[in-house]
This record gives C-alpha cells, sequence and structure tokens, in this order.
C-alpha cells in the first residue's frame, strides 16, 4: 500500500531558481491530511485497480489544491496556514503567485503520468474541475459585494470550491481501476456531498475551535464578515431584533469584541446545531451512496474516512 505522505516527499523541489521551487516544497510539507490523494488511492483499491497506475492523478489533486491555497491566501490576505506564515508573509505577494503558477504546472505533468490510455478522460475532468474551482473564487469575490447572498447559493459555491475536488478524486480513481460508468458517477456523488460536509464543517471549526489545533486563528471569517454557512443561517432565521443586532457587530472592526459578539448571537439562534445538523445530513447521504458500491477493505477505509472528516477539529 502506497505512503501518500512519502510519495510526496519523494518529489524533488530542490532546483533551480530556489525562489521559485523552496516555497512549493515549504508549503507541501506542512503536512495537511491529504484527503485527495488518498480517496483517489481508496477508490482505485474499491475496484482492485493497481495503485502506481492511480499515484501521479492522486498526486496531482494534492499539488493543484495547495496550488489553489496559495492563491487563496494572497487574496484573503491570510497570515497562518497550517500553524506557519503562509507563502506570501514568508517570502511575497509575487513569490506565492508565481510558485502557485508552476505548482498548476506540475500538476499537469503528473496528469501526463498516468496509463496512456486513460489520459484523455483524466486530463478532461480535470480541466472541469479546476474550471469550476476557479468559478467558485469569483462567486466568493463576488459574495463579498453582496448582503442578500442566499444559503442555496453558498452551497453551490462550496460544492464548487470543495466538492468538485473530492469528487473527482474518487471518480478518477474508480476510473483508472476500471470500474463502471454508474460507479464512477456514484463516486462522484459520494463525494460531492463528503466534500459539503467537510466545508460547513470547516465554517464551524473557524468559530468553535482551538486554534493550536485548528492551525489557524479562530474567528477569521467573522473578522472579515465572510459569508459563511453559519452567518447565512443566522440571517434568515434571526428575528428583525436580532438581525439588526448582527448588522451592528458586521460593523465593527476586526477584533476579539466582534468575534465574541457574533459568537453570541450564533449561539442564541443555535446556529451550531444547524450545522452540525447539516453536516449529519451530508455525511449519511455520502455514507448511503458508499452501500451501493463493492463492499472490502478499499470501502471501509472511505467509510472511516467520510465519518472522520464529520467529526474532525482541524
Amino acid at each position: 500500500m502506497i505512503d501518500i505522505n512519502e510519495a510526496i516527499e519523494s518529489l524533488d523541489w530542490k532546483r533551480e531558481p530556489k525562489g521559485l521551487y523552496e516555497p512549493i516544497g515549504y508549503t507541501l510539507s506542512a503536512g495537511g491530511k491529504r484527503v485527495r490523494p488518498q480517496l483517489a488511492l481508496t477508490a482505485c483499491r474499491m475496484f482492485g485497480g493497481r495503485e502506481e497506475d492511480v499515484l501521479p492523478a492522486a498526486l496531482a489533486l494534492e499539488i493543484f489544491h495547495n496550488f489553489t491555497l496559495l492563491h487563496d491566501d494572497v487574496m484573503d490576505h491570510a497570515p497562518v496556514r497550517r500553524g506557519r506564515p503562509t507563502v506570501h508573509i514568508k517570502w511575497d505577494e509575487n513569490t506565492a503567485i508565481l510558485s502557485g503558477d508552476q505548482m498548476l504546472i506540475e500538476a499537469y505533468k503528473l496528469i501526463a503520468q498516468v496509463p496512456s490510455d486513460k489520459v484523455l478522460s483524466t486530463l478532461r475532468w480535470f480541466n472541469e474541475m479546476a474550471t469550476q474551482i476557479c468559478e467558485r473564487q469569483q462567486y466568493d469575490v463576488d459574495f463579498e459585494r453582496r448582503d442578500d447572498v442566499r444559503i442555496d447559493e453558498y452551497i453551490e459555491m462550496i460544492r464548487l470550491k470543495t466538492s468538485v475536488l473530492l469528487g473527482n478524486a474518487l471518480r478518477t480513481g474508480a476510473y483508472i481501476a476500471g470500474a463502471t460508468e454508474q460507479e464512477q458517477q456514484t463516486l462522484y456523488d459520494l463525494g460531492i456531498h463528503l466534500g459539503l460536509a467537510f466545508q460547513i464543517q470547516d465554517d464551524l471549526l473557524d468559530v468553535y475551535s482551538d486554534p493550536a489545533t485548528f492551525g489557524k486563528a479562530i474567528g477569521g471569517d467573522i473578522c472579515c464578515n465572510k459569508k459563511t454557512y453559519l452567518l447565512l443561517t443566522a440571517r434568515d432565521i434571526a428575528d428583525a431584533k436580532q438581525k439588526a443586532r448582527l448588522k451592528e457587530w458586521l460593523r465593527h472592526d476586526a477584533g476579539q469584541e466582534k468575534i465574541a459578539g457574533v459568537t453570541a448571537l450564533y449561539d442564541e439562534l443555535g446556529v451550531r446545531r444547524a450545522a452540525e445538523e447539516a453536516i449529519s445530513q451530508h455525511t449519511m447521504e455520502a455514507l448511503r451512496l458508499l452501500e451501493t458500491l463493492p463492499q472490502n477493505e478499499a470501502s471501509e477505509r472511505l467509510r472511516a474516512l467520510a465519518e472522520r472528516l464529520s467529526t474532525r477539529n482541524k
């Protein structure tokens, strides 16, 4: 069984110019859950495929995911990622942009290494996913300027943000292993629900987590008035007085007082419970879809991963 962390560590970033490649090594060495490559390898095993065949695509997905984080951190002015200074803080914004661009190129190089009869479909799906993620980022930017964002719009945005990457990882692993089109689609749909649960959990952790385990400052979404599942739910269920209080808190300057005020209102409205119920619903649907697929050691690993992601604390 391939150890994905060892595979990532084996990639060579000690190249010239150092200023281009060193930030890539720095980013990938920060760890992370490695969910996307794990899903691709697990789906491959589920259908009896060779892990070596899907490994290049699995690594491409992880590098692509981290590339998006470099650019996201620049756009969000984020100072910390996984408990360490972000690339644009440790180096500068130009470095983060250029090293991120190179990571995207490296991902495409890896896609070209999958078995030759699987390259075209793998590349087509990868391109569709990459486009959707860029569309998501634009929605995210647009949402910052709007005060009328609906929860259904937000769900679509996070589907493009997180779910399509997880769905593509599962579909690609199954496809390379020889799964049927129906099985590939079922795994893709499973990944969509898993991704929705994952992102809502991320929203929840940004407010209700320990910064020592979460790896970044708590309340960042509140400080920048970011549209999250929690904020949009609060706006939906608040009465007129509560909406006025929420609006007033959102006008405050970023800081602990603002975080505490908005969090107290979330507590009053039961927003945390609403988010936990949404996470549970999407997780249960993912597990239901899993039951329709071959049941073996790999499917058990996927089940355990799905349950772990829905209860994570970082």
